[in-house]
């Protein structure tokens, strides 16, 4: 039986944790694929065309374990961490806010900015929020799609930090263990969880703990 990477951390277990683990993990086995140079594609059921019965599942699942943190928002980045996020915050019944990539001509007050790398577009993009709607006094979730190298999540970080917020933890659908951003975020000391595990990517193969 597999247990999520979350759960033989602390050691807390719960069946429908670990069998949302299980799902994930079959769909990104028999769905993702390795494109080489620490790339998972899973266009198939998150970053492109969105599974969503599996994606409220995910939402329910990263939900469960921030229940008691006084979630008030949920933050993200455009675009592939919108689907989860977008989940997570409505099993939490709180706004999900999304750091733009692009400043739209709505956007006319303040602006918190940050920059962070892309692993998929091979340079930097600028993630921004509205100082509309983050601001002191909230207690931000960060989720995402992927928790990789820990970067994109780093330049959220900061934009919490700009707006005065409190961060209360860091959730993500798949973890690629081997880039260390766990390791990188752990400073932070916020709970970081997440669903599954990819520990090794070499030769074409994709390996989930």
């Amino acid at each position: 039986m597999l247990k999520s990477w979350v759960s033989w951390r602390d050691g807390h277990f719960k069946n429908g944790r670990t069998l949302m683990a299980e799902e994930l993990k079959d769909r990104i086995l028999a769905d993702g694929r390795n494109l080489g140079h620490g790339i998972l594609k899973v266009d198939n059921f998150i970053n492109h065309q969105v599974d969503t019965n599996l994606m409220f599942d995910v939402g329910k699942a990263l939900a469960e374990r921030f229940t008691d943190k006084g979630v008030t928002k949920v933050l993200t980045a455009e675009i592939s961490g919108i689907a989860p996020a977008l989940a997570t915050a409505h099993a939490l019944d709180v706004p999900l806010v999304y750091a733009r990539k692009n400043r739209p001509v709505t956007m006319t007050g303040p602006v918190y900015v940050e920059v962070a790398p892309s692993h998929t577009k091979g340079g930097d993009v600028f993630l921004m929020v509205s100082s509309e709607f983050l601001g002191p006094g909230d207690r931000v979730l960060i989720i995402d799609d992927f928790l990789a190298s820990g970067s994109t999540i780093s330049a959220l970080v900061r934009l919490v930090r700009h707006a005065e917020a409190k961060l209360v933890g860091i959730g993500a659908a798949i973890e690629k263990g081997f880039e260390g951003g766990r390791e990188e975020l752990a400073y932070l000391n916020v709970p970081i969880v997440s669903l599954a595990v990819v520990s090794k990517m070499e030769g074409g193969e994709i390996v989930v703990e």
